[in-house]
């Protein structure tokens, strides 16, 4: 393993599924920038950029959206025709995909620190590209970001401080009783 913190480009590893991360969060970044100024300016908000797999082994695009009143499916429908044909002027993407605009939903994504910044105090399930405390997964509750640290009060009641590069996915964690009472 070889550490390049002070670089500011987080850890290197040999392991796959690392050399994958650093791949797709590249792509990501630059679909990031050339998609944003199309979402924001049809007034939606770019959450974040997925890259995965279906289950014909099909490469998918996710494009998460937000709006203040929710997100529809015509609101979906709009950015994907603006998207697609951006996409297809430019052909970031080599070979075939699926594309997909979608709303972030209940077990919201979250992708930067102001995500996690933006809901402190709320459940949190998050997998790490390496283990920490002899784990990959936590559930629990976001305490804090400082220093491009998030911290965690975990189910069990640990204190666990995760580097933001360590994430590899993080979803809220829906509370079905308030929602359903709500």
């Amino acid at each position: 393993m070889q550490d390049d913190n002070k670089m500011g480009r987080g850890p290197i590893f040999c392991g796959r599924n690392i050399c994958i991360y650093r791949i797709m969060s590249k792509v990501s970044q630059q679909l990031k920038q050339l998609l944003e100024p199309v979402v924001t300016g049809l007034g939606y908000e770019l959450v974040g950029i997925e890259w995965t797999a279906d289950a014909r082994q099909r490469r998918v695009l996710r494009i998460y959206i937000d709006i203040d009143d929710g997100v529809t499916v015509d609101d979906c429908e709009l950015v994907s025709g603006q998207v697609s044909a951006l996409l297809d002027v430019e052909d970031p993407i080599p070979g075939n995909y699926v594309l997909e605009v979608s709303s972030p939903g209940i077990d919201r994504p979250l992708f930067t620190l102001e995500h996690f910044e933006r809901f402190i105090g709320q459940p949190v399930r998050v997998t790490l590209l390496q283990s920490m405390a002899g784990r990959k997964r936590f559930k629990g509750t976001i305490k804090a970001i400082h220093d491009n640290h998030v911290t965690i009060i975990t189910h069990e009641g640990d204190t666990v401080d995760i580097p933001f590069e360590w994430i590899e996915k993080a979803r809220l964690v829906p509370d079905y009783n308030r929602i359903l009472k709500g």
